[in-house]
Formats: C-alpha cells, structure tokens, sequence
C-alpha cells in the first residue's frame, strides 16, 4: 500500500520503459513494476490460501473430531468388555485376559493402519480362546503345545462357539472396514487440499496479476478496480492446473459420502453396548454346552491325552466350569463400574454419529471447489468491481468494459487465454500426483462401500509398508504406494496440528472391532 501512496503522488512520465503495464503515461519506474509484481505475487497465493481455508480446516477439524471419538469408542469398548468378564467369570478371566487385550490391541493397530491381517487374527484370537477353554473343561489331562495346536485345528470343523465368529465378522465387517477408510479418505483428503493451495506461480501468471492488480496504479487509476470476466481469466490461468483436479475430486467426495452413510443407518443405541461382551460370553457358553461332544471328537482326532498329575478324583471339574461359567443375563448387568462405562459408550456414539453427520454436510459444500476457485476469488469484492459493474472497471488496459470472451476450466481450454502465457503442453507434475493420490483412494472408498478390506500404509513400521486385505490387489493397484502423499502416519498426523453387510461377503471380510461396538449398525440376530 505504501508504493500505491508514493506512485500517486508523482508525476506522470512517459512509460516506455515498463515491461507489463501499458507503456503509456505512468507514474511507476521500473524499480516500482519489479517491486509491486513480487507483491502480487505474494497477494495472490494469500487469496489462494484464504479461499481454500475452509476446505482445508474442513478435513482437518473433522478427521481429529472422527479419529478421537473412534479411539475413545474402542478404548470404553474394551473397558467394558473387562468390567463385564471380571464380574462374571472372575478369576478365570483375569488368568487368561491377554488373550482379549492381544484381541483389542491388534485391532486398535488395524485402524491405525497397521500391516493387520484381519482374518488371521480373528482365527488366532477364536483358536487362542478354544485352547484356553479346552483346557478349562479338561483339568483332568495335561496338554502339551503340539497337543493344543492340534486342538486349535479343529476350530473350524467343530465350530466350539456355535455361529458366534462367523456372525460377528459378517455383522462388523463393513462398519470396522468404512471407520477406517474413511479416517484414511479424510487424511488424503486434507493433504491434497493442503498441497494443492500452495501455489507457485509461473513468470506467466506474475505477469498477468501484476497487470490486473497494480497497473491501474501506475495509470493513476488507484481506485479502480479489475473486470470481474477480466479476473476470472486471470485466474483460470494461474489455476489451470487446480481446476483439472475438479473431476477426481468430485470422485473422491461421492465416495466419501457413500462411506459415510456405513456409518450412519438406523442404529440401535442399546446395541452398541452388547456385542463385545455378550456375544463372546455367549460363545464361551456354547463351548461349555458343546464341551463333551467337543472333547469327544478332539480325542478321537488327535489322540487320548496323558492325566494330569496328582489330579484328584473327586474333583467335579463340570460342576466347577458351570459355577463360575454361567450364562450371562442382561438382567443381571452390572450398574455400577461397567454400567458407568456404558453411560460414556452411548454418550461417545451418539457424539460420533452427529458428528459424521456434520462430516458429510462439509463434504457436499467441498464439492466442484477446485472448478469455482477462480470464480470464488473473484466475487471477493477486495479484488474486483463485481459483476454489476462492467463498464467502470479496469480491462487491463484502461477504464473501460473487459470484451474477451471467459476462457472454460483446465489446462488446455487455456490454449488462447488473452491474459495469461500458459503452457499446455506440460501439466504440472506435482498436480498430477494429487489427481493419482485421489484416484486410488477413491477405489478404496468403493471397496470399503462394498464391505472389501483395503490397504492401507502401515503406520506402525515408520512410514511404509502396506496394511493386509482383499480389496485392492497387485494387478489391480500396481502403483498404489507411489502416490501416498503422507510422511507422517496417516492417522496420528492430525494430533500433531491441530460400514448392511456384503451381499457376498469375501472371506477375507475380516474386520471385528467396530462389531463389537458398531455392531449396532445393523446387528439382527440377537
């Protein structure tokens, strides 16, 4: 402001030694063009941070909001799990209560990114708890380790636990699966944005904005501001490159929404509280009742096991199991530790669900923002004399109505731009790597839609690395992790500043956490 001031108190010169304005009557020298170009320069990428401002916080509040209340349901989740089986099952539960905090722990890591193989740790975890359990029913033996990996085979033919397993995989697959993705979806998201409006001018655009913004002063036209179409062109010059990401980016946000509505649906509150500890102490209640018969055919398949030693006969080992391994009635829960865990868990979900509906209301107003930054920069009365006024304006030349025709979106429509020398012949390679960082984690949106596990960075092995699944294969993502664009972790980064169930559901459908508390998506079967 102060070269504006000094160059209107001057006198007009003759102006052939200008390089951008009109090399008419003037009152800037040279020195005064150099110095008000770089400030153009410099208000230029200011407006481009400050229109891009709320798209930018919009990914970057929302992912800490959702990523905080996901890591608080799961921690009140186990919490609760924990208060429920040391009332019920006491000090057979405290005995043998790693084998769920390693269940809790791996599936905490899963969300988090970690390289997780969601259907190998869920098989472990049900073959860790049928080994446990086998050995509870069966105090009269002694089992070696190659014993009970043989029992643990068996798993899957005897079905121990009833229809347990399979239905908690099938009822959170898509919930556990959508959470994660879409806490993924939210940090690319807030990359690009933040990338993407850290713009670097070309020589052509300084050129063009120079002459937009501070030729009118040099002209001793301080008041008059740019042409609405006149800026419009300008910019769609200077951001040619931003607007080819328009169309991936709509991709990204559709699959966004689509995601967001697995964690939506019609939820049953009580629900979200039941599923870890109910439905794995109604597991543990089929093994019981199935105890014999299970014993039976282990026996028979991998042999008769030696007595344990100094084991006396007169202990009722039955009667010992049932006493401390009762069914559990919901009648009977507690009210007091775990009922006050509980109180949080519902609070926390509810918080959670508005909050996704909050989500996906920025999402749609995030929509087409890269194809309307220009127009958005425009309307900014500090910058234009607005569309109502076409004839009072300044057209690059003088005080008059700007007659080019507006130019269309993206790069090569830019070809014959009258304001701005752009080069179509060489997309901007660092653009580009945010269209292909779009594009794969829009097919990782879909896949999760679709109830498919995706991969993911492994957040746990420094910065590299995969997480484990089914969605995206090498033959169909070959370049996937050429284009994360995350140097730190993915998920945790945000901390630092600032899912029906499949029609055909993949075996590889492994995903039971958000089951556990989300099972109150859509959990029918109780």
């Amino acid at each position: 402001m102060e070269n504006k001031l000094i160059c209107r108190s001057l006198q007009h010169i003759q102006g052939e030694h200008l390089r951008i304005c009109p090399q008419e009557y003037t009152c800037c020298t040279s020195e005064m063009e150099d110095k008000l170009s770089q400030q153009s320069k410099l208000e230029f990428e200011n407006l481009v941070e400050e229109t891009s401002h709320f798209v930018r916080t919009t990914f970057v509040s929302r992912h800490k909001k959702f990523d905080e209340f996901f890591r608080e349901l799961l921690e009140n989740a186990e919490r609760s799990l924990n208060d429920m089986f040391v009332r019920t099952y006491g000090t057979l539960y405290m005995q043998n209560s790693e084998v769920f905090q390693d269940l809790f722990t791996e599936l905490k890591r899963y969300y988090t990114g970690g390289n997780v193989n969601l259907e190998e740790m869920l098989n472990d975890f049900w073959a860790r708890l049928l080994e446990r359990m086998f050995q509870l029913i069966n105090p009269q033996y002694h089992f070696t380790e190659d014993y009970l990996e043989c029992v643990s085979k068996y798993t899957d033919q005897l079905k121990p636990f009833g229809d347990v397993p399979r239905k908690l995989k099938v009822q959170v697959t898509r919930a556990f699966i959508a959470a994660r993705t879409f806490v993924q979806g939210l940090t690319v998201g807030r990359e690009v944005a933040n990338r993407v409006s850290k713009v670097s001018p070309t020589p052509g655009c300084i050129r063009a904005l120079m002459k937009m913004l501070y030729c009118p002063y040099c002209r001793g036209l301080p008041t008059v501001k740019p042409c609405n179409n006149y800026c419009l062109n300008v910019m769609k010059g200077c951001l040619a490159n931003q607007a080819d990401l328009d169309t991936e980016w709509n991709l990204f946000i559709d699959a966004m929404l689509l995601v967001a509505e697995r964690l939506e649906g019609p939820f049953n509150i009580e629900s979200v509280m039941d599923p870890i500890d109910v439905k794995i102490s109604e597991a543990i209640m089929n093994m019981q009742e199935n105890s014999m018969q299970v014993s039976a055919k282990v026996f028979q398949g991998c042999g008769q096991p030696k007595p344990a030693p100094a084991l006396r006969s007169s202990r009722s080992v039955p009667e010992n199991f049932n006493t401390r391994f009762r069914p559990y009635n919901p009648e009977e829960r507690p009210t007091t530790a775990a009922g006050t865990s509980l109180d949080r868990l519902r609070t926390i979900w509810r918080t959670m669900q508005h909050g996704v509906t909050d989500i996906k209301e920025k999402l749609k107003l995030s929509k087409k923002f890269w194809s309307t930054f220009p127009y958005t920069i425009c309307k900014d009365e500090r910058v234009t004399a607005g569309s109502s006024n076409e004839e009072d304006c300044w057209n690059g030349h003088s005080k008059a109505r700007y007659l080019p025709e507006i130019m269309n979106d993206g790069l090569t429509n830019q070809i014959n731009n009258p304001e701005v020398d752009v080069d179509i012949t060489r997309p901007d390679t660092f653009i580009r790597q945010q269209i292909m960082a779009l594009r794969v984690m829009t097919n990782k949106l879909k896949n999760a839609y679709n109830g498919n596990d995706v991969n993911f960075q492994d957040t746990s092995d420094e910065t590299s690395g995969s997480g484990s699944g089914s969605g995206c294969t090498d033959d169909i993502c070959p370049t996937e992790f050429d284009f994360i664009m995350t140097e730190a972790p993915p998920v945790d980064s945000d901390r630092r500043e600032v899912e029906a169930s499949a029609t055909q559901p993949s075996q590889t459908l492994q995903t039971l956490l958000f089951a556990f508390i989300v099972l109150v998506l859509q959990r029918q079967w109780r």
